[in-house]
């Protein structure tokens, strides 16, 4: 238990302190899905190679109750089957084959999220979305593998909704709360999900308010890391991926330098990667 909570501190002290010196993180949108499978381990297996210091997966149960990497409720736009992922076994399901970016049947097969973490085990950070649905099954498989201190485990519920469900192993995980800020939305309306200084906060925002994010900025300045997703407009106010191509500095630079992103979630790493050492704020 002592060693576990010692590894997530060492973890999040990391992310934060390299932050405060100017340190931006890359975090890859389902691995490498553009040359290789969303969701796949060779996509995985990419991303440490070229340096990305997060993977973004997501998870599904199979109908035998084991995790797999899956972001739909189907297999249909990712694989050359057809159903949903909770009638498949897992047997079943490693018969399909993923398909690649441009919509070809690869090679590529469904991973499990044991073959995922012992994988990447000592090598990077990962990200489990929807992984609040699986808590019991994930903190089982982390604990397992030996990949407790490079989970980030993230939810919109409150945290204390998921403790007082799923009990103190919560505290045993980098946990990571997803705000989504609205027209409504004012730093009061937040304040008791920002004053409670965990290490990550991911923020998802359609329109931008200046005066909202100077006080979300100064709020967590110095303690906590920003998590913005340039993934599509509606995510992040319109500074994505895609404009990036033309104006990375009005983008991406703008996401970091005005709005104070440590984390950047994106579906370009190899070209976010390019731009942050250029502009030298990744080593």
């Amino acid at each position: 238990m002592k060693k576990i909570q010692l590894v997530l501190l060492l973890v999040m002290c990391y992310f934060v302190v390299m932050a405060q010196n100017s340190q931006v993180f890359v975090a890859s949108h389902r691995g490498d899905w553009r040359n290789y499978a969303d969701n796949s381990i060779e996509g995985i297996e990419s991303c440490i190679k070229m340096g990305v210091d997060i993977i973004e997966i997501d998870l599904a149960l199979t109908k035998d109750s084991v995790l797999v990497l899956m972001h739909d409720r189907t297999v249909d736009r990712t694989t050359n089957g057809k159903g949903l992922v909770s009638d498949f076994t897992l047997e079943e399901i490693k018969q399909l084959r993923l398909k690649n970016g441009l919509g070809r049947v690869t090679d590529f097969t469904i991973p499990t999220l044991v073959e995922v973490m012992t994988a990447v085990k000592d090598k990077i950070i990962v990200n489990l979305d929807k992984s609040d649905k699986y808590f019991d099954a994930v903190y089982t498989i982390l604990e397992r593998t030996g990949t407790m201190g490079q989970a980030i485990i993230k939810s919109n519920k409150p945290y204390q909704e998921l403790r007082a469900k799923y009990g103190d192993n919560l505290d045993k995980m980098i946990f990571m709360p997803v705000l989504t800020l609205k027209p409504e939305t004012t730093i009061d309306s937040i304040s008791a999900v920002l004053d409670k200084k965990y290490p990550y906060y991911e923020i998802c925002f359609q329109e931008e308010n200046r005066e909202l994010w100077q006080q979300i900025k100064a709020k967590l300045s110095g303690t906590s890391v920003i998590w913005i997703n340039s993934l599509w407009d509606s995510l992040c106010g319109g500074y994505s991926d895609d404009k990036a191509l033309k104006d990375a500095d009005g983008t991406w630079g703008y996401l970091i330098n005005d709005l104070g992103a440590g984390i950047l979630q994106t579906d370009r790493p190899a070209m976010m990667l390019d731009y942050l050492q250029q502009k030298k704020l990744h080593d």
